[in-house]
Parts: C-alpha cells; sequence; structure tokens
C-alpha cells in the first residue's frame, strides 16, 4: 500500500510538473472554464492549452463537461487549491531565506 501511495505522488507531481499546467491549474481555482478563455487569459495558442489539459485529464486532475459544442473544465478535486497555496507558501519561504542569506552576505563585505 504504501508503495502504491508513493506512486500516485509520483505520477500525480509529473503532471504538475508543467508551467503551463500550473497556470491553467490556477485560472480553474477561480471558476470553471473552457478553453478558449483559459487560451485569452494565459495568452498561449489553442494547441499547447489542449495539448496540457488532455495530460490533465488524463491524470484525472481535472475533468471537461460538454456544453453545446464546448467542453467547459472543472478542477476534478478542490484540495487542488489547497496545494497551490501550500506550493506558493513553500515558494515565499525559500525566497525569503534566499534574502535572509543575501542580506547576510552584504553585511560580510561591509
Amino acid at each position: 500500500m504504501n508503495l502504491e501511495m508513493q506512486q500516485f505522488k509520483a505520477d500525480f507531481f509529473k503532471a504538475l510538473a508543467h508551467p503551463l499546467r500550473i497556470r491553467i491549474l490556477e485560472l480553474l481555482a477561480e471558476g470553471d472554464k473552457n478553453v478558449n478563455e483559459i487560451q485569452t487569459l494565459i495568452g498561449s495558442e489553442g494547441s499547447a492549452v489542449s495539448q496540457q489539459l488532455t495530460v490533465l485529464r488524463a491524470k484525472n486532475i481535472v475533468y471537461g463537461t460538454k456544453d453545446g459544442n464546448r467542453v467547459i473544465y472543472s478542477l476534478r478535486d478542490p484540495m487542488i487549491v489547497e496545494l497551490l497555496s501550500v506550493a506558493k507558501q513553500i515558494f515565499n519561504n525559500h525566497l525569503v531565506d534566499t534574502i535572509s542569506l543575501l542580506d547576510k552576505f552584504g553585511e560580510e563585505d561591509n
């Protein structure tokens, strides 16, 4: 069971390991969107967005619902919003540590 959980986590984080996929998830965290809305907000070509949505769908991170001739994309699990928030906090903590270290080196030069 532990090995299965580790494999799930590894596969899950691999699916997130692309800046455009992260940006798509951030947009979907704000609410459901269709491909055209995502493309417009990102300012990216449709093929790139569609390609990344395919990866996210294949890993069950997002799902699409038909609405006429459009597909509306949603986060499969609302916990994704919390995960993105935690990742941002970790980044901010890392940044604070880096700034602190740079300040320390700056003081040594004086």
